[in-house]
């Protein structure tokens, strides 16, 4: 059975109950109002009677018959037996008589006045009921008077029909209206079992369910089954960006192994060729056997850097805790320009200091970012390229800038700049740089120490790079913080 028909058939059962129990509470209310005229018309009767009864008219029936016509009388003499019985009579039917034996009467006389006796009984060999009213009088006669309730009875089964009627066109109604109420109310119901159905057949979970801004029960079913849905379709989003990160990472994978398997391979190569001359008859060929072992151990060197900067990098993705101290970077620039200086004066470099620089991190490491960047300014840069660096602060952030004049880079060299093994000259010759991990390992050890470095470059204009790490707070507020 649908939810229309259960809403329906339960505004019908209700609607039955309440005019079930109006028709029952008015039948009531009818036959004790009836029953209350009949015995107030009982109760002005008996007195003309009682005269009659005490003047002893010579034809006691006669005269009652005149003053209570179509009234049942009785009298009952003090030792039970029946000296006057009048049936009752209604016009078009016969008369109407019933049984007085065994009928109760007050027992002290004029106690009647009060409270006299009212009893319904049938009468006899019909189906018509009396209304009797037994009162006894001073000499111990029993008087009964009684009226027939066919009129009353008609009119109460004239009431059921009409009752009866009346309640089946209003069930009617009330069922049709019902039928009208519950299907404009369930009309957004049914939008949202149309969105439900579509989607289940089409798949598209974008598609908005109707109703959502109702405060009705509807509208707070649509909002659960909208909430359900942008619930499905994140975890769907989520699903895709894990698969696509899966990917990513995958092919990034494969790219990383053939990129260290391609710097490896020419080492290598080298290590292979020259153990291959000292076979061949170096160990005759002193000069022969000093160049074969120094080809070895350059190329020794050159793996053992690139294995350490990948180890390096390795322990940066596990997310190993760095020292953690407060570092002047000041102190720190100054010795990468003295180191750098001391490697080469062909690459001018000049230092600006706007701010006192205090940051909280590994003093080793960040030595190594800035070595990192002034080196890879001077591998990718012609001799005499200026670079210029300042610090300064702003806001909760210290910031280090590095600028060359160098020849920059492309859009599309800046965009893969921090990507491990790339390098702006795909031939990977040794001449023009090394493995392509310098610019990865400064991005992931700013990343460690929980600052952001970006590149500024374009052809002609030279490379800036920019360092933004979190300032280091003061002794106090680190106190106060730890307790």
């Amino acid at each position: 059975m649908s939810l229309r028909t259960r809403l329906v058939a339960s505004t019908v059962v209700v609607a039955l109950v309440a005019l079930a129990g109006a028709g029952v509470a008015t039948y009531t209310a009818f036959r004790s109002s009836q029953l209350r005229q009949i015995d107030d018309t009982l109760q002005r009767t008996h007195e003309p009677i009682e005269q009659l009864i005490d003047g002893n008219e010579a034809d006691l029936q006669r005269a009652i018959e005149r003053v209570a016509p179509g009234l049942f009388v009785a009298l009952i003499a003090p030792n039970g037996t029946t000296e006057l019985t009048i049936p009752a009579r209604n016009p078009g039917h016969g008369a109407l008589i019933t049984d007085v034996t065994q009928l109760t009467a007050p027992d002290k006389a004029g106690s009647f006045a009060d409270t006299p006796a009212f009893s319904t009984r049938d009468a006899t060999g019909s189906e018509i009921e009396i209304r009797l009213r037994v009162s006894r009088l001073d000499d111990g006669t029993i008087l009964v008077i009684g009226l027939s309730l066919e009129e009353v009875d008609e009119s109460a089964r004239r009431l059921v029909l009409i009752g009866a009627v009346v309640a089946a066109i209003a069930l009617v109604v009330a069922a049709a209206i019902g039928w009208f109420l519950v299907h404009v109310g369930l009309r957004p119901l049914r939008a949202v079992e149309s969105t439900a159905l579509s989607i289940a057949e089409d798949g598209d979970l974008d598609q908005q369910v109707p109703g959502t801004g109702n405060q009705d029960e509807v509208g707070r079913l649509a909002h659960a089954l909208e909430t359900m849905l942008a619930t499905i379709r994140q975890a769907f989003a989520d699903r895709d960006a894990k698969e696509l990160a899966l990917q990513t990472s995958e092919q990034r994978m494969r790219q990383f192994v053939a990129d260290v398997s391609h710097e490896l391979r020419t080492p290598l190569a080298a290590v292979a060729a020259y153990a291959e001359l000292f076979e061949r008859g170096a160990r005759d060929h002193p000069e022969d056997l000093e160049r074969a072992l120094r080809g070895i151990s350059l190329e020794s060197a050159r793996m053992r850097e690139l294995v350490e900067e990948l180890l390096l990098l390795a322990r940066l993705d596990e997310g190993r805790p760095l020292v953690r101290t407060r570092v002047d970077l000041n102190e720190i620039v100054v010795d990468a320009i003295g180191a750098a200086r001391a490697v080469s004066d062909q690459w001018p470099i000049a230092l600006r200091v706007v701010d006192l620089v205090v940051v909280e991190g590994d003093p080793s490491r960040l030595r190594q970012v800035i070595d990192n960047v002034l080196t890879n300014v001077r591998t990718h840069t012609p001799a005499g390229t200026a670079t210029a660096i300042e610090l300064c602060t702003v806001g909760d952030v210290g910031v280090v800038t590095v600028s060359d004049d160098g020849p920059g880079m492309t859009a599309e060299q800046a965009s893969h700049v921090f990507e491990r093994f790339f390098r702006a000259d795909p031939s990977r010759s040794r001449t023009s740089g090394g493995a392509g991990l310098g610019m990865a390992i400064i991005h992931a050890l700013v990343e460690a120490h929980r600052g952001r470095i970006t590149v500024d470059t374009a052809p002609g204009a030279g490379v800036t790079i920019t360092i933004e790490l979190p300032l280091a707070h003061d002794e106090e507020s680190m106190e106060a913080s730890a307790r």
